[in-house]
């Protein structure tokens, strides 16, 4: 077990590299885990081409569930062999950020087998950025999480995007009976807020979307609760430019909905939807949309309204999560719509950016 085949990441280039390179070598508090699934996310090629990954050569993939393989001295032996997930989030544990739930806004916040995003000296980062795109991935045993009997470890590895659903829910609420707009819907945090979002006080949803047969699909992921689809496609060829989207809802809602998840990575949707909302309501982005919203702070004022930014997840988060798919009281598996070999990643970053097919979330099956 000297070498581990690895799809790599290098300087300048456009598609990973699988090679074989060493197994990494457990220290003392660390945890070897042997990758089941590690998932697939669509931000992977973009940051490499942002400068993000600091440490290159490296092996991508933040999400990474499988069997504990190897622990350091300072480990509990009892880990070995058990089913878990690798928590990606790097930080310092002792900030106010890291003691208030929000370990993604620490000085030292990076992922394991993502980007850095802190200013510090991010030396966790230095020695724990190789991912789970691999036969193993190498993790600081206090981000190893078990896992339920009853979760896969497919699922496992997507817990993370589950748990940033979590965070945008979070921060939308104390929700009660809410109507909630959530667009992008039929991708991957669209779908993952689907299926948690009646557990946070939320019993209507608005639905948008590119393609009408793909909200469909996503419709049906909460059969028991009230949701309405709405197809870009279906608004007109003016509708960035005459509102379609802000009048759509409303003839939906008339008093406009209580929160807006939104996910659109680009366009004039985001500032439609945010001038959706109800008197009060709060509008919570996630979608990295580089578009401005022109609206003025008055009309904001008498609105009452909320616009909250937010990124990633915490352990809470994820906690949150793995609680309520112990219980089966969310079934997710049903999100998992794709899986590959690891000698197919490339191809499987392509079909996840391009999305010709519906697609909900991906694996790679190491």
């Amino acid at each position: 077990m000297s070498e581990m085949k690895a799809a790599r990441a290098h300087q300048g280039a456009r598609v990973l590299q699988l090679e074989r390179v060493p197994v990494p070598q457990v220290n003392e508090h660390d945890v070897l885990v042997r990758v089941a699934s590690a998932g697939l996310a669509p931000s992977t090629m973009k940051l490499l081409a942002a400068g993000m990954f600091r440490h290159l050569p490296t092996v991508p993939g933040h999400e990474a569930a499988g069997t504990v393989e190897q622990v350091g001295s300072g480990v509990d032996p009892a880990l070995l062999g058990r089913r878990v997930r690798v928590h990606p989030m790097l930080s310092c544990g002792v900030c106010g950020y890291c003691a208030g739930d929000r370990q993604q806004m620490c000085a030292e916040a990076a992922m394991i087998g993502q980007g850095a995003f802190g200013t510090g000296t991010l030396e966790l980062y230095a020695r724990y950025h190789d991912g789970g795109l691999a036969e193993f991935v190498r993790a600081p045993h206090w981000l190893i999480d078990e896992i339920p009997d009853n979760v896969s470890f497919d699922l496992a590895a997507k817990v993370h995007d589950l748990g940033n659903a979590v965070r945008a829910l979070k921060c939308a609420g104390p929700l009660t009976a809410a109507t909630m707009v959530i667009t992008a819907a039929t991708g991957t945090m669209g779908t993952a807020s689907i299926v948690l979002a009646e557990h946070f006080g939320i019993d209507r949803l608005v639905l948008v979307g590119r393609s009408a047969e793909r909200l469909q699909a996503a419709r049906r992921l909460v059969p028991h609760l009230r949701a309405d689809t709405i197809a870009l496609e279906e608004l007109g060829p003016d509708w960035q430019t005459a509102g379609g989207l802000t009048a759509r809802i409303r003839a939906l809602v008339p008093a406009g909905p209580e929160a807006v998840l939104d996910y659109l990575p680009e366009g004039p949707g985001s500032e439609q939807a945010f001038r959706s909302l109800a008197n009060g309501g709060v509008f919570v982005h996630m979608g990295g949309n580089p578009a401005p919203i022109a609206i003025p702070m008055r009309e904001t004022m008498l609105g009452c309204w909320r616009f909250v930014g937010t990124r990633a997840c915490t352990r809470d988060d994820t906690d949150t999560v793995l609680r309520l798919l112990a219980t089966g009281k969310v079934q997710a598996e049903r999100l998992i719509t794709h899986r590959f070999a690891l000698d197919d990643v490339n191809d499987a970053l392509t079909a996840l950016d391009e999305r010709h097919e519906p697609m909900w979330m991906g694996v790679i099956r190491p």
